[in-house]
C-alpha cells in the first residue's frame, strides 16, 4: 500500500474547495481571487486600502493586483481614487454593492464550513484546526 502524502492531500482538498467556491461565485460573475480582494478590503476599518497594502496582504504581484482591481472596478464593486498629496498612491475602496457580495459570500462560506465539519465532534474539530495550524506554521519554517 502506498504511503499517504500530506502535501498532496492538502493540495487536493484545496483544489476541490477552490472549484466549489468558484462555481458558487460564478453565479455572481466574480472569481475567488476577486472575492479575496473584496474580503481583504472589507476587513479593514476604513474599507479602503492602497494598492501597495493590498499587494502585500495578498502576496500578489503589482500587475496581478492592478488587474483584479480593474475588473472589480468595472463591475462596480470597488472604486479607485488617487491620493491628493502624492499622485503615485492609489486607493481602492469597496462599494455598497461590493459589501453585499462579501456578506453573501460569507453566508456561503459558513454553510460550506458547517457541511464540511458536520460529522466531526467539537473535540475533533478543535483537533483538526490545531493540526492544520501546526502544518501552516511548519510550512513557514521550510
Amino acid at each position: 500500500m502506498k504511503e499517504q502524502n500530506c502535501g498532496l492531500l492538502i493540495r487536493q482538498i484545496n483544489n476541490s474547495m477552490d472549484k466549489r467556491v468558484n462555481n458558487q461565485l460564478k453565479e455572481r460573475d466574480i472569481t475567488l481571487s476577486q472575492m479575496l480582494v473584496l474580503i481583504e478590503i472589507i476587513n479593514t476599518p476604513s474599507r479602503k486600502l492602497t494598492f501597495k497594502e493590498l499587494e502585500k496582504r495578498l502576496s500578489l504581484a503589482q500587475s496581478t493586483t492592478a488587474g483584479l482591481i480593474s475588473r472589480l472596478e468595472h463591475k462596480k464593486l470597488v472604486t479607485v481614487s488617487g491620493d491628493k498629496d502624492d499622485k503615485r498612491i492609489k486607493y481602492v475602496e469597496i462599494t455598497p454593492l461590493g459589501e453585499t457580495y462579501c456578506h453573501e459570500a460569507e453566508q456561503d462560506m459558513e454553510y460550506t464550513e458547517k457541511k464540511l465539519l458536520e460529522n466531526f465532534s467539537i473535540e475533533e474539530t478543535k483537533q483538526l484546526f490545531s493540526l492544520l495550524e501546526e502544518i501552516y506554521h511548519q510550512t513557514k519554517k521550510l
